[in-house]
């Protein structure tokens, strides 16, 4: 699949600052698995990676929505990465866990904690500036503006998550209300 979403080097966004931004202030990459597709992301975005535990599923959601799960006395909803990027949800298995992130919400900058489930957790890597390049205009596999930027990483190009977009709460909320929403009815009318 050819994404064609627009990135932030073809929206007018400055390059650098996009590219800076993929870093963050370390400079350091947690490097995963989703499904065969390995991405990476700013470590600073990171709080904790975690087996994955407990998890309340919660009705009428839609596959890329795992569930919540109680981190510390803290309802913490769980994206699976695999939904979400691929449509493909990812299965349980002894390496996969759960990346508990904190994202800067776009709606009003508060920060928001979210879980998201990948297949594998692989390794934190130093990434000079010189190892990042912008996402090209063609050939990823999931939408462009869902990646930040491309990272060579091991003698591999990996692309590098904007993990604000990808967990964007109004796009979330968006895809949500799609899915409980029965065709051909608004959300607020009644059965």
């Amino acid at each position: 699949m050819i994404a064609t979403q627009p990135s932030a080097a073809r929206t007018g966004e400055d390059p650098t600052s996009a590219l800076a931004a993929a870093l963050g202030s370390t400079g350091q990459l947690l490097r995963l698995a989703v499904g065969r597709s390995m991405f990476a992301v700013p470590i600073d975005l990171v709080r904790e990676i975690l087996k994955v535990g407990q998890m309340t599923t919660l009705p009428l959601m839609p596959t890329f929505v795992r569930g919540v799960m109680n981190l510390r006395g803290a309802v913490v909803p769980v994206i699976d990465l695999g939904a979400r990027l691929h449509g493909q949800p990812s299965s349980l298995s002894r390496r996969t866990c759960v990346v508990v992130v904190e994202i800067r919400s776009r709606q009003d900058s508060a920060t928001q904690v979210m879980g998201v489930m990948v297949d594998a957790v692989h390794e934190v890597v130093d990434a000079a500036n010189t190892q990042i390049e912008p996402v090209p205009p063609l050939g990823t596999d999931i939408r462009s503006d869902f990646l930040a930027a491309m990272a060579r990483l091991r003698g591999e190009i990996v692309p590098v998550l904007a993990l604000e977009q990808v967990l964007d709460e109004g796009a979330l909320s968006q895809a949500i209300a799609l899915h409980i929403t029965p065709q051909g009815r608004s959300p607020g009318a009644l059965h």
